[in-house]
């Protein structure tokens, strides 16, 4: 056996329990941040334009978006690269105001919205920032149900990261709690989610080549067996300018995105959706400037 597996230095097993070795892992939130990236984008419907104009040395972002039956104006302003404070109303009657702070180990974001004069949420966000883990706390408030939330995430080896999560809401007192891994190397993203309220989610991004990536998703229910949906696509990088992304998903949902950059400044998003089940087409087409 000693042939087979050598002895491990002292050296080497002073590095493998280094945590100064281990770079921070991302949120808790994001283990799976690449595959939704592919696989759960929001294919939508209609002409939708954004434009994003900034002023005064770029402190200050001006942003319109258009949308079918829907307008929004927003506002940005740096105060410095770490303080943002942003402002956002749109035709629905709502008034969202969302303050940004960042220090080198602290994120705090602070939040609050009002439709038609009545505030619909609230809600604040520390997040600290360690050289190896990433601890988050939320406490909000939407449509008079609170919800606290905690987070927890810690990288256990270069490539491995677990993480937990407990939260409680205001609404017949409920508790739940939730897990995380991630693993990653160069060439690939696996992630698992569970929680205690039954539900699996599954992902695994691979990188075929520089261009090419494909994914897939798998989400079930332990306590619903017939909640089950599983999903593959790919991303395939035709130029600096263009991107393609494509899915399918075991409902017979087949989606496909372009996104085009037509001139500095200027994008154009092109997104199509089809349901084999229910007949539901979806087309748009997005120009965003800024």
């Amino acid at each position: 056996m000693a042939d087979i597996l050598p002895p491990v230095t002292t050296k080497e097993a002073f590095e493998k329990v280094d945590n100064s070795n281990l770079t921070r892992p991302v949120g808790y939130h994001f283990v799976d941040n690449e595959a939704n990236d592919l696989l759960k984008r929001g294919y939508f419907r209609g002409l939708n334009l954004y434009y994003y104009p900034a002023f005064f040395d770029e402190k200050l972002h001006i942003s319109a978006r258009t949308e079918p039956e829907h307008y929004e104006l927003g506002a940005s302003y740096y105060f410095h690269p770490k303080l943002q404070f942003s402002g956002y109303v749109n035709t629905y009657g709502g008034l969202t105001a969302v303050v940004y702070a960042r220090t080198d180990n602290l994120i705090i974001v602070a939040g609050t919205e009002l439709r038609n004069a009545r505030l619909y949420m609230a809600g604040a966000g520390f997040e600290y920032l360690a050289l190896n883990y990433r601890a988050q706390l939320e406490l909000s408030s939407e449509r008079d149900i609170g919800v606290f939330r905690a987070s927890y995430i810690h990288r256990v080896t270069p490539r491995l990261s677990l993480g937990g999560e407990f939260y409680r809401t205001s609404v017949y007192q409920k508790l739940g709690v939730g897990y995380a891994a991630r693993y990653e190397t160069d060439k690939m993203v696996a992630s698992a989610k569970v929680g205690s309220d039954g539900d699996v989610l599954m992902t695994y991004v691979r990188k075929i080549s520089k261009k090419v990536s494909l994914a897939t998703d798998f989400e079930y229910s332990i306590f619903s067996r017939d909640d089950v949906i599983a999903s593959v696509g790919y991303e395939c990088k035709i130029s600096k300018q263009s991107i393609v992304q494509g899915k399918i998903d075991s409902n017979g949902v087949v989606s496909a995105f372009l996104r085009k950059r037509l001139t500095m400044g200027l994008e154009c998003l092109l997104s199509a959706s089809l349901g084999r089940k229910n007949r539901d087409r979806k087309l748009g087409l997005s120009l965003i400037y800024g």
